[in-house]
């Protein structure tokens, strides 16, 4: 105990961090959303949410991101379970590999795709040169959906397959042992054991897509607004901190819901990155 008070000084540079990049910014933001132009109290900001223009933004941001997060789960889940299963080198290789990617900058990234989705890009270039129809995605929603699942697919693949690597194998073999098939071992095992795992993959999944905004202005060619624009625009050209705030604490009440639900999933932290 005392030895943990000697080295408490350690966490000062993280603390002074937090209050000025965290807490300040927070506390702003509550302020901001909270009050009119005059500084008078009201609840006009978060009340904003309703109207028309607002909802449609919001319901379509749900229906990519829940589209997204589909996607990635039916894309990760397999992609896990090889994973787990291959040696211990070949493994931390191949895990390498697939989160090399995260190491590159969001917005370069996202940029790639849309010079390989453009209609002079790469991609139609190569199908022209086959002989092969156009993809004519860019500045659709099926370009924004692409664009979140491979930017969050790997925080997917990683919560499940820290789950799966630590399944206790003797409870899959006495699964096999007392008659049951792959698919009764998978369904009834495998899968209810690696939820904290899935659950911690969808809330890293759908929350970031939820809320995004460069994917649908550099992939949606900024045609398609979703509920990160819109708050975005408040801030950066219509210059209402005060409803780009209050849209914002909105946007808050999902995020919290979903570190609840996340944190009653998985009490023992099972889900984790790594």
């Amino acid at each position: 105990m005392l030895k943990n008070k000697k080295n408490g000084w350690l966490a000062i540079p993280y603390t002074i961090w937090a209050i000025i990049f965290i807490l300040i910014p927070l506390v702003m933001i509550f302020y901001y959303g909270l009050v009119n132009r005059n500084g008078d109290f009201t609840l006009e900001n978060i009340a904003a949410i309703t109207e028309p223009e607002h909802i449609k933004a919001l319901g379509l941001s749900m229906l990519l991101s829940l589209i997204a997060t589909l996607i990635c789960i039916i894309l990760a889940y397999p992609l896990a379970m090889i994973l787990s299963k291959l040696g211990l080198k070949q493994n931390s290789f191949i895990v390498l590999i697939f989160i090399l990617p995260m190491w590159m900058n969001f917005l370069l990234r996202t940029l790639a795709w849309q010079t390989l989705l453009e209609k002079t890009g790469v991609i139609n270039q190569l199908l022209a040169m086959l002989h092969l129809p156009a993809l004519n995605i860019i500045n659709t929603p099926y370009a924004i959906v692409l664009g979140m699942v491979y930017n969050f697919l790997p925080f997917m693949v990683l919560p499940i397959y820290n789950s799966l690597i630590r399944l206790d194998q003797d409870v899959i073999n006495a699964a096999k042992d007392l008659g049951a098939n792959n698919l009764h071992t998978f369904t009834r095992v495998i899968f209810p054991l690696s939820l904290p795992g899935v659950i911690s993959g969808v809330t890293m999944v759908f929350i970031p897509a939820l809320t995004t905004f460069v994917i649908s202005n550099l992939l949606g060619g900024s045609k398609i607004l979703l509920i990160g624009n819109v708050i975005e625009e408040e801030f950066t050209q219509a210059g209402n901190w005060n409803l780009g705030s209050g849209l914002s604490l909105v946007m808050m009440i999902f995020i919290l819901i979903s570190m609840v639900i996340s944190a009653i999933a998985d009490k023992d932290g099972e889900g984790g990155m790594l």
